[in-house]
């Protein structure tokens, strides 16, 4: 089966899924129905799935992996001991853990095709991802506090894990106690990971994004908070990971 079958069954059996979708036309462009798979798996709520959807879209998913490329951990060159700065799709990263900049539903980003951290690893890791943490949420009974982390596979990402965590809102002046919640951040995913034995996690830029945290601030706390953690245990090695060029120099500077 080649991909744009896989990629065309799938979107019928979304399609099918719901009475109100079945107006929908597949489009016959590839970039669209690549949009329009994105977009129903995006705003598909957390209901059972059959073991053979699961299948199918694991297959194209892990095929959509292997095109994009995957950069291996033991490939990245360190910028201090126990150090990395990576720019790139954390997506694409395969090393023991990724941190996903989760909202507080810990569900993942309902907005088709946002450009969100969220949304895009949700994106690439499929279905399964979803229903784990709705099962964890469910499970607790609560909405994930700020800079607390739960931890899941990672299904069809490169990497093994996934750690995700709330960064605090800044919808206003910055606060020590945002400054407090980011640093939390950073330590409760070095303590799962270090609790689950991991030996490498890759962070992403928490908060900076659609939650406003302005960026410098940000990656100083990161740094820091690293530091503090690493001082301890000889274990974990942390990468940077950023996308943006203005995260990566600002990393640089501060990493020395």
């Amino acid at each position: 089966m080649t991909q744009k079958d896989r990629r065309i069954l799938l979107i019928q059996k979304l399609i099918e899924e719901r009475s109100e979708y079945r107006d929908i036309i597949i489009p016959k462009n590839e970039s669209e129905q690549k949009n329009l798979l994105r977009s129903l798996l995006n705003i598909r709520e957390p209901n059972p799935v059959s073991n053979e959807f699961i299948k199918l879209q694991d297959a194209y998913l892990q095929e959509v992996v292997r095109q994009k490329g995957i950069t291996e951990f033991s490939e990245l060159n360190p910028v201090k001991k126990r150090i990395y700065l990576w720019q790139g799709d954390i997506t694409t990263l395969k090393t023991d853990a990724i941190v996903n900049a989760a909202n507080s539903s810990l569900l993942g980003c309902f907005i088709p095709c946002h450009s969100c951290v969220d949304n895009i690893i949700h994106s690439i890791s499929g279905i399964r991802l979803r229903l784990t943490c709705s099962k964890i949420m469910t499970e607790q009974g609560y909405a994930e506090p700020t800079g607390r982390a739960k931890i899941t596979p990672a299904y069809n990402l490169p990497c093994r894990f996934v750690l995700h965590t709330v960064g605090p809102i800044v919808s206003g002046t910055l606060t020590k106690t945002h400054c407090r919640q980011l640093a939390d951040c950073y330590r409760s995913c070095l303590e799962l990971a270090a609790y689950n034995e991991l030996k490498s996690i890759a962070f992403c830029c928490i908060s900076t994004g659609e939650f406003h945290f302005p960026q410098k601030k940000a990656a100083e706390i990161a740094v820091q908070t690293i530091n503090r953690f690493l001082q301890t245990n000889e274990r974990i090695e942390v990468i940077f990971n950023v996308f943006k060029k203005e995260d990566y120099d600002i990393y640089k500077k501060l990493l020395g």
